[in-house]
């Protein structure tokens, strides 16, 4: 292992203390990372290409081969959190800002950490990948409506514009991020070790200008939207085993939905609070980043410390008796 690669590894092993560190500097001294704001979308596309580049067509066999399975990963994602992130803003009484931001975050498809925790928790890590990717190609349609649905009686929304913004910072970038594996697969297996650690620095450099513009406004916020965030995380990783284990699928499955379903891509919801709603809306998909890292990682390495969770369909050996 070069150095290179060597830096990436322990940069992507301490991604959630860079975030803690970061984000109590931006929030310190807030100025050096407000300029950062009007960039956020490009680089949130630059993290989605990092996405493309790691996908290809065999990420998707699973939808044709084991199609109930993504169905119900899909389903359980787009409709447990965007209702766990509504009734948690009405019961909570969050602002208006903050509700819609919970909603927001709530409505936007998986992220690729829920891959990396349904490996140390030894998951269905195959269907864990193909779901993240569904969800991420039906974001922009799914993600817009969805939060019309149910944040329209917070904030006004723009479907349109909302559904423009996706398609720009999150389709095309993956869909390029796509056809550069194909055309070049020798070139981006080369970077692809550094690729993530790339994708840590862009959503700590995102994170770090969110928590800069609301540094003022998180003293008066910050107990309530830690409950908030708290409760939407707990609820969606709960939901999501019960889910799971609801329609019979056996434990490797139920462990893969459960990150499935109760991580989030939080940089989507925050580029997208940040460029077409009130700052504010942002504060709950940028807390998230760093509790849905803490909380999964703890529940993963819980699971992964057990015993290996006896796959569906195969057979069990009773002990003998003595």
């Amino acid at each position: 292992m070069n150095v290179l690669e060597k830096g990436a590894k322990f940069i992507c092993e301490k991604f959630t203390l860079w975030i803690i560190v970061f984000s109590v500097l931006a929030y310190v001294e807030p100025e050096p990372f407000k300029p950062i704001v009007p960039h956020i979308s490009y680089l949130l596309g630059l993290i989605m290409l990092g996405m493309g580049l790691t996908l290809s067509f065999d990420d998707f066999k699973l939808v044709f081969s084991r199609p109930k399975d993504v169905l119900y990963g899909v389903g359980f994602r787009y409709l447990i959190m965007p209702f766990v992130g509504f009734c948690v803003a009405k019961v909570l009484g969050l602002p208006p800002a903050l509700a819609a931001g919970v909603v927001l975050l709530g409505t936007c498809p998986s992220g690729t950490a829920s891959n990396v925790m349904s490996f140390i928790a030894k998951g269905d890590t195959a269907l864990s990948v193909t779901v993240s990717s569904v969800n991420t190609i039906l974001a922009p349609v799914l993600t817009p409506y969805m939060f019309l649905l149910l944040a329209g009686t917070f904030i006004p929304i723009n479907v349109t514009v909302l559904f423009v913004e996706i398609v720009k910072i999150v389709l095309l970038p993956v869909a390029t991020g796509v056809v550069l594996r194909m055309l070049l697969r020798s070139v981006v297996e080369k970077v692809s070790k550094v690729v993530p650690a790339v994708s840590v620095v862009l959503i700590i450099t995102i994170l770090t200008s969110v928590v800069a513009v609301n540094a003022s406004r998180l003293a008066t916020v910050g107990s309530i939207l830690l409950l908030a965030v708290f409760l939407h995380n707990g609820i969606g990783l709960l939901f999501g085993y019960g889910a799971a284990h609801g329609v019979r699928m056996g434990e490797k499955k139920a462990r893969a939905l459960t990150f499935e379903i109760g991580m989030e891509n939080s940089g989507l919801a925050v580029a997208l609070a940040m460029v077409h709603l009130d700052p504010m809306a942002a504060l709950p998909a940028a807390l998230c980043s760093i509790w849905q890292n803490i909380s999964g990682s703890l529940l993963a390495s819980y699971w992964g410390t057990k015993d290996e969770p006896v796959a569906e369909g195969a057979p069990v050996l009773a002990k003998s008796e003595n």
